[in-house]
């Protein structure tokens, strides 16, 4: 029982969710970060459609944007986990408000850990949503019932394994317009060697191929974008694809390794306080 007068403490699952309603606010104010994440993807898309067509492809019944929507979708909800992440906690330490938080009742791990994790997913969530939506209600897009688990375990997955890397980014970045540079430089090159906008040429280097295979961008991109490829049969919870089968599970473990060892570097190398802007990754 409480003294009368006393108030008592909010439970950790009340300042979990204040803080990732906080979170989502912050986001929204912030136009550039809302445009990149919601608003680029879906502009990709149009352009796909407005030059390569949308035409119903009669051997499979279903039209181009099947193909288009699940992958752009995937780097929106990237951009959401790993290069807006990072920027926005960058800039919460440089203006001090990290520093000003761990000063504070609130246990900071959940300022860190559970409520940027809940954000981003949230907001990933919307812009594969969207994506995704618009295909459905304006391209003629067809998900596939019997894949929406394995696509729904891919989503979390990688959103967790990017989130982790834009911690990491956080960590090691001196200041917002250096995370803002070297988010944007890994991402889309990534995104290109991964099949994210175009398939590689047969023209291709060896080396595009070998970096997507190595990097976890393709194998988020793979792994979602299957479960609506009418081409592939099988539920996705296998281990690896045979011809013309839907599997996720090696995708997941690549995306795993990743999220780990960027979780590991994020704690180590975690600052709370502002760091001057020396400049650098450290």
């Amino acid at each position: 029982m409480t003294d009368a007068g006393q108030t008592m403490r909010p439970s950790n699952w009340q300042l979990l969710v204040h803080q990732v309603r906080y979170q989502n606010r912050v986001f929204w104010r912030s136009p550039m970060a809302a445009f990149f994440t919601l608003v680029f993807p879906l502009m990709f898309l149009l352009v796909f459609v407005s030059v390569f067509g949308n035409g119903m492809i009669s051997a499979l019944g279903v039209p181009m944007a099947q193909f288009y929507a699940p992958s752009l979708g995937v780097y929106g909800a990237i951009t959401a986990a790993y290069t807006n992440l990072a920027i926005m906690t960058v800039n919460r330490r440089e203006e001090g408000i990290l520093k000003r938080v761990r000063g504070t009742p609130l246990p900071p791990w959940l300022c860190i850990s559970p409520t940027r994790l809940a954000s981003t997913t949230w907001t990933a969530f919307i812009a594969v949503g969207l994506l995704m939506g618009v295909g459905i209600a304006f391209f003629g897009i067809r998900p596939d019932p019997g894949t929406l688990a394995a696509a729904l375990l891919a989503f979390l997955v990688g959103v967790g394994c990017f989130a982790a890397l834009g911690m990491m980014l956080a960590a090691l970045a001196s200041d917002s317009n250096l995370a803002a540079v070297a988010g944007n430089a890994t991402l889309l090159p990534l995104a290109f060697a991964s099949e994210i906008f175009i398939p590689p040429s047969s023209n291709s280097p060896a080396w595009v191929a070998i970096a997507g295979d190595i990097f976890p961008v393709k194998h988020f991109a793979q792994a979602f974008s299957g479960a609506f490829n009418p081409t592939l049969s099988g539920n996705g919870f296998q281990w690896s694809a045979g011809p013309g089968e839907y599997a996720i599970l090696s995708h997941l473990a690549v995306m795993a390794v990743w999220g780990v060892v960027a979780a590991a570097l994020a704690v180590r190398f975690f600052k709370w306080e502002p760091t001057g802007g020396e400049g650098g990754l450290s």
